[in-house]
């Protein structure tokens, strides 16, 4: 870790509380990461993932019953969770060069720290089961600080950059591993361990659930499956798979074909689609415009492929692209895979949807700072295909085409971006070039 950049990042994070706090009326500010939730009826708890306020303020994977207290003028305070178990590992206190940057404390529980607490305070993250005890001590997740604190997350800096950097390329290692399982012939299963193996993960760690589709569930956009048997021919893989780093999730999808003719050119043409998309990335511009115009991208490759015959402005009119595209060309990354704010216009809370595109989740004019995601796709999914053509006698579709391109599912290139002062820097691209 460079400890410069944490600092900086940290300083960062200071300001834009103190900034939240003080248009919001709060003393300070409470941030918790969560505890640990059991299974019913059961000595196992459900998988933890520490809430993401907590995570942006601490360079490690935080534990569960960690809490920070931000008090402007202050050093902020890290209250570890220092419970003695024989049952499980008991952790212990965080080290490194950051932590004189803070004010450790060790805490068993509420009562270690809560009690002294005073002025107005706010608590941002999930409840304590001991909190009820305090019922008057805290306001619990006020809408105005909460809105305040999702809009600065679309602005990384340079320590959340290099946590996003460092994901794309522990997550490049595993789609490199699941690439050449899917050409050893391996099943879904099979592509998904190498995957796990060679990015350094445990199912349980992933930053989302990777998607392992083989031959027609390309189609799927959300496959969930992963199937142990061996399909008779290998026609596509679609894998879309991350990795984390401190909290920071990478979201990145490629398609690998066996193919050689036609479906292998729409591959190439989606491809090159996307890297034009990437081209046109830089602070100003909408990414509901980034949108449209891929739109208009995937209409091009229907026409240049013969699967529609109509024009692309006619396609347009008659919404022919969604039913091979169905969904937003991309979102915020972060600290949450679809992060917060996508819709978020102020640190007021305004709210802006595209009532056109309702699967586009983001919204917001692009910045420098922020990481986002480019993933154009190009699909054959029967009940979609099926409405069309229900709704539109006149649809231009080459239907025997069409059947042929069926079972190989589909296509999604996906890339992690960031927008820079003057255009953008793909760390992706960057991951498998190195």
């Amino acid at each position: 870790m460079n400890t410069q950049h944490y600092s900086r990042h940290l300083a960062t994070l200071m300001e834009r509380y103190e900034r939240a706090l003080a248009a919001t009326g709060y003393d300070q500010v409470v941030i918790s990461a969560g505890s640990l939730v059991m299974v019913a009826e059961d000595d196992r708890a459900y998988p933890y993932t520490p809430r993401a306020y907590a995570q942006q303020w601490l360079p490690y994977d935080v534990l569960p019953d960690t809490f920070i207290v931000f008090k402007p003028g202050d050093k902020p305070r890290l209250l570890w969770p220092a419970r003695q178990d024989f049952w499980h590992i008991s952790p212990t206190e965080p080290s490194g060069d950051w932590t004189g940057m803070w004010r450790l404390q060790p805490a068993e529980s509420l009562d270690d720290w809560l009690p002294s607490l005073t002025g107005r305070t706010a608590w941002v993250g999930p409840e304590h089961p001991a909190l009820s005890q305090y019922a008057n001590a805290v306001e619990l997740d006020p809408a105005t600080l909460r809105s305040a604190l999702a809009y600065d997350r679309a602005f990384k800096t340079e320590f959340e950059v290099e946590c996003l950097a460092e994901a794309n390329r522990r997550a490049v290692r595993g789609h490199r591993a699941a690439r050449d399982a899917f050409f050893a012939g391996q099943s879904e299963a099979g592509v998904y361990r190498d995957y796990l193996a060679a990015s350094g993960q445990l199912e349980s760690t992933e930053p989302y659930s990777g998607i392992i589709a083989l031959n027609a569930s390309a189609a799927t956009l959300h496959y969930e499956r992963r199937s142990f048997d061996v399909p008779a021919q290998h026609r596509t893989l679609l894998i879309d798979a991350g990795a984390k780093v401190n909290g920071y999730a990478s979201d990145i999808t490629r398609t690998h074909t066996t193919d050689t003719g036609h479906f292998a050119a729409l591959l190439a043409g989606v491809d090159a689609l996307q890297q034009d998309i990437n081209a046109a990335i830089k602070p100003g511009v909408k990414m509901t415009d980034l949108h449209r115009k891929t739109q208009a991208g995937v209409a091009q490759l229907l026409l240049d492929h013969k699967i529609c015959n109509l024009s692309v402005e006619e396609q347009l009119s008659k919404k022919v692209p969604q039913a091979f595209y169905p969904h937003g060309l991309g979102h915020l990354l972060g600290l949450h895979v679809h992060d917060v704010a996508g819709h978020q216009q102020t640190p007021e809370g305004e709210v802006r949807n595209d009532p056109e595109n309702p699967f586009l989740r983001l919204t917001r004019t692009l910045e420098e700072g922020m990481v986002i995601t480019i993933e154009p796709g190009l699909y054959f999914i029967p009940m979609l295909l099926n409405k069309l053509i229900a709704a539109e006698p006149q649809h231009g579709l080459d239907l025997e085409l069409i059947e042929q391109l069926k079972p190989y599912g589909g296509i999604r290139i996906e890339d992690n971006v960031l927008v820079t002062a003057t255009g953008h820097r793909n760390l992706t691209r960057e991951a498998f070039g190195a």
